[in-house]
């Protein structure tokens, strides 16, 4: 029986290896005073200087024209780069959206006005984005977002809520997603367009939402009346939808999306050998949870040759974001049941600190870039079981 699911092996070559072994070596100075809490953050943690840092080193845009600010590397070096970053938990989340998604985005459907003023500087890590598409009634079933972008002279006028924006509290512009045309009840997909938009402009308001560890990453966006120029506009309008679909892929194929508890492993290795511990529990345990992180990487992989060859793997996205997350969600118990964990938080211990940090968000991991409900119908989808 043919699988309607496409994973062809894609093998690194070893000529990334001095690359992954620069990156290696910079990472390993960089994180030597990271607490367990800003290893947990990675990804969404904001850190400018960080993110300067790296774009010094070309490791923003890489795969982009060297015309943009990028340096025309392949897309396996860039993954060689983010595999490096997310296994200690670097502090991705300045550059993060406008390197993975954003740029991206422009580079595809943006005029080549946006592509000159953005991406020389989301390279240089100067320029932080985040992501408008959620809305308080409008999550999972995305395309019935009422958030209404109005043509007015000269421009648009943007009305509504997003929520859920990742650091849209530090960050300097969005791309968000805004009905432009026909109504969210009988038209979901129609009508809807993507805008850059200056996040210091009049008449927005952003209000941080507090997690159970007491900090805010996500926030709720308020809309009233802002003025966003015609030449703000991504790509045509009306074509939101698929812009955001193709983003959406992408974004479910990345090492992200089941490496955000991986420096956690390593810790607990440690922590084992440190103790004396040599059973075939932890052993076996060790070993099913490094032979799931070996799977999702080869999946992960292939998915990267996918994209760079022109296809779009939505269902494989989803089933790579779906088993990634469910691996992540367990780690901690993992850590729980090897370890003898303190019923309180170690202070300055980061294998304490990160345990803590995870046990609180890994729950949130299976909602972030769409719900395992979602996920799961785009799998049946592609099954054909629906």
């Amino acid at each position: 029986m043919t699988s309607p699911f496409s994973f062809k092996p894609l093998q690194l070559p070893s000529s990334l290896e001095p690359l992954r072994l620069e990156a290696r070596a910079f990472l390993a100075e960089a994180a030597k005073d990271w607490s367990g809490w800003k290893v947990g953050h990675s990804w969404t943690g904001f850190d400018r200087d960080f993110s300067r840092e790296v774009g010094k080193r070309g490791w923003i845009g890489m795969t982009w024209p060297k015309a943009y600010g990028g340096h025309e590397r392949s897309g396996l070096e860039r993954y060689v780069v983010v595999e490096e970053m997310l296994a200690v938990g670097a502090p991705l989340g300045a550059h993060w959206f406008g390197d993975r998604q954003s740029g991206p985005l422009l580079l595809r459907l943006g005029t080549e006005a946006q592509r000159q003023r953005f991406l020389p500087l989301i390279a240089r890590g100067e320029a932080s984005f985040c992501i408008g598409l959620s809305e308080p009634d409008s999550g999972s079933d995305l395309a019935s977002l009422r958030s209404r972008a109005t043509r007015v002279e000269g421009g648009w006028r943007l009305n509504g809520r997003k929520v859920w924006t990742t650091n849209a509290h530090l960050c300097d512009f969005m791309i968000g997603l805004f009905r432009s045309g026909g109504q969210a009840d009988t038209e979901k997909h129609k009508g809807l367009s993507q805008f850059l938009i200056d996040m210091s402009a009049s008449g927005i308001e952003v209000r941080p939402i507090h997690d159970l560890t007491g900090e805010a990453h996500f926030n709720e966006v308020t809309f009233d009346n802002v003025f966003v120029p015609d030449d703000m506009l991504v790509g045509r309008e009306g074509d939101g939808w698929a812009q955001a679909s193709g983003e959406l892929a992408f974004e479910r194929s990345q090492p992200d999306r089941y490496m955000s508890a991986f420096p956690l492993l390593p810790l607990t290795i440690d922590a084992l050998r440190e103790a004396g511990t040599d059973d075939r529990l932890a052993s076996r345990r060790l070993g099913e949870a490094v032979a799931e992180l070996a799977v999702l990487r080869e999946m992960s992989l292939s998915i990267v040759g996918q994209l760079q060859d022109g296809h779009s793997p939505a269902k494989e996205a989803a089933l790579v974001k779906d088993l990634g997350n469910l691996h992540e969600q367990r780690m901690p118990d993992l850590v729980r049941e090897l370890l003898d964990c303190p019923s309180s938080i170690v202070a300055a211990d980061r294998l304490s600190e990160l345990q803590a940090f995870l046990v609180q968000n890994v729950p949130s991991f299976s909602l972030r870039g769409g719900t395992r409900e979602i996920l799961r119908g785009i799998i049946a989808k592609g099954l054909g079981l629906k």
